[in-house]
């Protein structure tokens, strides 16, 4: 058994718009085209280490899971199963050593400054490594992936209505509230599962005879219907997570929020 501790000091640190666990998504490659900026530590001769990285169209990131203080053995994957698999058979961030691996697209490089798209890293997140993806040895398409499905075939294409993007947009711009964000991570897959998500079943609708589902997020709540032909998740509105009554109360405010969701329903009320 090896008893000496590894140090590794991190070569720099990423700033993303991703603060939040909940807005990152499972793979980078889900994350889209949004720019992150890997920002390495000065006077460590690291400009040189960057020559000829710019040549690559992807590269590998190490880095750490600075938000995780514990890890564990068994872990529940966001998709695919209802059962639990070790960690070493995920990329759940729940790992011994906090270290994550992703492979991300390189946009340019400028300095000690690298350029990334299609990265579900946090921001924040301490850089322990980088290096280039070689498609000839990085890529195996036909191997085994054990339990996780191959196909993609059951994914949701989450949608907002006018009045749903409205909302989501006020809530980011004066809460830093990214709805948007999570209930495309969490609806994208399983939209009705109320044994892995917060959900809740209203009644159905009287004009579509439609369901209409209720995803939570914190205090907050995310109305929407699913289409199980099309595959397509229909974001109505987002509603208060509190009633009249403890809206009013605002001195017992355990989350300290009460003022957001009043302002929020006022400005909705009014713009009717």
């Amino acid at each position: 058994m090896i008893s000496e501790k590894i140090i590794i000091e991190p070569i720099g640190i990423i700033r993303s718009k991703l603060s939040h666990r909940y807005e990152t998504p499972r793979q980078g490659v889900l994350a889209g085209e949004e720019v992150s900026v890997i920002e390495l530590n000065p006077k460590n001769n690291f400009e040189q280490a960057l020559k000829y990285l710019d040549g690559f169209e992807r590269i590998w990131v190490l880095y750490q899971f600075h938000l995780n203080k514990n890890w564990k053995p068994l872990v529940n994957p966001p998709r695919h199963t209802r059962k639990k698999i070790g960690v070493f058979a995920t990329r759940a961030p729940y790992r011994p050593n906090h270290i994550g691996m992703s492979c991300v697209k390189l946009e340019k490089v400028d300095g000690l400054k690298i350029f990334i798209s299609e990265s579900d890293l946090l921001d924040g997140s301490p850089i322990i490594d980088i290096k280039p993806y070689l498609p000839y040895s990085d890529s195996f398409p036909n191997a085994d992936t054990g339990w996780v499905k191959k196909d993609f075939k059951n994914i949701f294409k989450v949608g907002f209505k006018p009045k749903a993007k409205v909302q989501c947009n006020w809530l980011n711009e004066y809460a830093k509230i990214n709805l948007e964000r999570f209930a495309k991570l969490q609806l994208e897959f399983n939209p009705t599962d109320a044994t892995r998500k917060r959900i809740s079943i209203l009644e159905k609708n009287d004009l579509t005879k439609k369901k209409l589902y209720v995803l939570a997020y914190r205090t907050w709540r995310i109305n929407y219907s699913v289409n199980e032909k099309t595959k397509i998740v229909s974001i109505q509105k987002i509603t208060s997570g509190y009633s009249k009554e403890e809206l009013l109360n605002v001195l017992n405010d355990k989350y300290e929020d009460k003022e957001l969701h009043n302002k929020f329903i006022k400005f909705f009320r009014e713009r009717k």
